[in-house]
Formats: structure tokens, C-alpha cells, sequence
């Protein structure tokens, strides 16, 4: 927990308490922006008023929202919000919050529409909307359906949609279930962030604040993405892609699993630490 704050603190003091909590400056910064009720683009702005008060209200909230980051909430629950690919996204403990790695996934999506026309495009596990979004953001053009098993995670991407105005169609139920319903099939697209950490993972205990479901799959972390790349074919245009999210150290073992689903073409793309971190191949 951090030390109680003084009575009186200004924007410059907060900071310094902030990271005196052993808090990343920026962290500091965009808890301290929406304490104060300021936009958290505006970081320029606490340096110019670095001298202005904090009222009492905006201490206590300050403070408490230290004290949840430094037990691991991420920023962008505490915020509600998060910046993805160029858009403003809503984030709650209901969905994951965004990673940049996974922009990785959406420029490789649109690398692979670049040439398509009016291209139909499927986002399985959608959470926040976030892939689905950028995709739709940067193609208009495209019909993006979207695709959660949980119904919380579901609202927040609806709202999300309906914020943008975006016209992303969402669906409820898991994977390919609601698409095969609604006959939808097939796509130019289908794109994928799934769970994928081993149940053992020892990194999980720093991620628990986050929605296990969309984090944890079986069989060494694979099942989902076992599961997603069998059914993918059936639903896939001819010449039409399948692009995953997966492990830093799973490339090889989900290059075998879509080989053995009958993809061609396996390739990969790396995340922003240079790890192999997406994986895709092409249909006959």
C-alpha cells in the first residue's frame, strides 16, 4: 500500500508519491489524469500545471487507485479504457485488457485484405472488440462479424462498436457455433487472439485480475487453437486465411497443428520483443 497522501498535494508531488510507490512514471501519469477527470492524452498537461492542488476527493481516489496497481489491476481497468490501433476501446474486468502485441495480428490481417474486395471477415474471441474493431476502423469496405462466448465481454464490444460507429455484427456462443447457425460462412478472413496459456503457466498469478476463461486452454495451452484451425477450413473462402495469436514459444507446435488441418503456406509474423507471436496459413 502507499504512504497515506498529505493534505495539501500538487499535481508535481503526486507524481513523485506515485512513483516513489514504485510505480512506472507513466502509470502514475494516467492514474493521476483520471483521477482529476482529464483525458489521458493530456500528459503534456501536468507538467504546465504541475503546480495546481489536488482537491481531497481526487487525493483518496489517487490513492486508491495506487494501491490496485501496485497489487497488478491493469491500468486499463482502473481507467476503463485503453487505446488500441488508433481507437479509444471501453476495458472492464470482463474483458482481456489489449496488448500492442496484438496490433501485430491486426496489421497482418490488413497485409492479407490489401488486395480484397468488400472482404468478409470473422473474429473468434472477440472480448473487447479490439481486433475486430481495428480491422473494420481501416476497411469500411469489410464485413467483420464477431464472435464471444460470454455475454459481459460481448456488451463491452457492442458498446465499443456503438461508440465508433463501427458496424461490426456480434455474436454470442462459442467459436464457430453461432456462425453455423446464422449461416454465415464463408469468409476471405478468419482472425483469432484465443487462450492459450498452459494451466501451469507460472505467469498467471500476475495476471488474475484478468478473465481466466480468455487466458487458459488445455493440452499445453492448445486446445482452443486446435479446436479454431480443424473447423476453420469449412468456413474459409478458397484462398482463404487463417491468421492466430498464440505463445512466444508455441510457433512450431501451432505450425503443425494447422498443417494437420490442411492449411498451406504456414507463415509467421514476430511481436514487439521479436518472438514469433502470430501464425496463419491459406486453404486450397
Amino acid at each position: 500500500m502507499p504512504t497515506a497522501l498529505p493534505v495539501t498535494v500538487t499535481v508535481a508531488r503526486a507524481l513523485q508519491i506515485g512513483q516513489q510507490a514504485g510505480l512506472p512514471r507513466l502509470d502514475v501519469q494516467l492514474l493521476l489524469l483520471h483521477s482529476i477527470g482529464r483525458p489521458l492524452d493530456q500528459r503534456a498537461w501536468l507538467i504546465s500545471h504541475d503546480d495546481a492542488l489536488l482537491t481531497q476527493q481526487q487525493l483518496k481516489q489517487f490513492e486508491a487507485l495506487l494501491a490496485q496497481r501496485q497489487d497488478g489491476v491493469p491500468i486499463a481497468y482502473l481507467t476503463g479504457q485503453k487505446e488500441f490501433f488508433g481507437l479509444t476501446l471501453q476495458i472492464t474486468p470482463a474483458t482481456l485488457d489489449p496488448r500492442p502485441d496484438t496490433e501485430t495480428l491486426v496489421e497482418w490481417a490488413l497485409d492479407v485484405l490489401q488486395s480484397a474486395q468488400q472482404p468478409r471477415v470473422l473474429d473468434l474471441g472477440t472480448g473487447s472488440g479490439a481486433i475486430a474493431l481495428a480491422i473494420q476502423s481501416q476497411r469500411p469496405d469489410a464485413q467483420v462479424w464477431a464472435v464471444d462466448q460470454s455475454q459481459d465481454a460481448l456488451q463491452v464490444a457492442k458498446a465499443n462498436g456503438a461508440q465508433l460507429a463501427l458496424p461490426v455484427q456480434w455474436l454470442h456462443g462459442s467459436w464457430f457455433e453461432p456462425v453455423v447457425a446464422a449461416q454465415l460462412a464463408p469468409f476471405d478472413l478468419i482472425v483469432s487472439n484465443p487462450p492459450y496459456i498452459r494451466p501451469d503457466d507460472h505467469h498467471l498469478p500476475q495476471l488474475r485480475h484478468e478473465p481466466l476463461q480468455a487466458l487458459v486452454s488445455s493440452q499445453q495451452g492448445l486446445h482452443d487453437i486446435g479446436v479454431i484451425a480443424q473447423a476453420a477450413p469449412a468456413h474459409l473462402k478458397p484462398g482463404g486465411m487463417l491468421l492466430l495469436e498464440h505463445g512466444w514459444d508455441q510457433a512450431q507446435d501451432v505450425a503443425t497443428i494447422l498443417q494437420r488441418a490442411g492449411f498451406k503456406h504456414i507463415a509467421h509474423r514476430h511481436d514487439l520483443a521479436g518472438h514469433i507471436r502470430c501464425s496463419g496459413g491459406r486453404v486450397s
